[in-house]
């Protein structure tokens, strides 16, 4: 079953698609997509279930680094087309929508 399209999954997924052959960590994810950690790691893991991607840790000494072990993302070869159709058939806000006010404001 695809995940749903909110706002937040698809900019999730416009990022990932930038470089769809790349492996990106959570926090690379998020500043591409301008959302914070909490917001994209459980969209991550959606989409990890959906078998639109696949994650690996990162094999280093965290010791040795620094830091902990970081997870990498990637879109798998479904995931991609998957990504694709979905991000064309997702609603988005008209242009002339969004610059709208809100009723109640002038």
């Amino acid at each position: 079953m695809p995940p749903r399209m909110t706002i937040p999954t698809q900019r999730v997924l416009a990022a990932l698609l930038d470089e769809p052959e790349r492996e990106l960590y959570g926090i690379e994810i998020g500043e591409r997509a301008e959302l914070r950690s909490g917001t994209v790691h459980p969209i991550l893991a959606r989409l990890e279930g959906t078998g639109w991607l696949a994650s690996r840790w990162e094999d280093v000494d965290p010791q040795a680094e620094g830091r902990p072990a970081r997870r990498y993302y990637r879109l798998t070869a479904d995931g991609v087309v998957a990504a694709r159709t979905a991000l064309e058939r997702a609603w988005r806000p008209s242009a002339a929508r969004r610059a709208r006010p809100a009723l109640g404001e002038a």
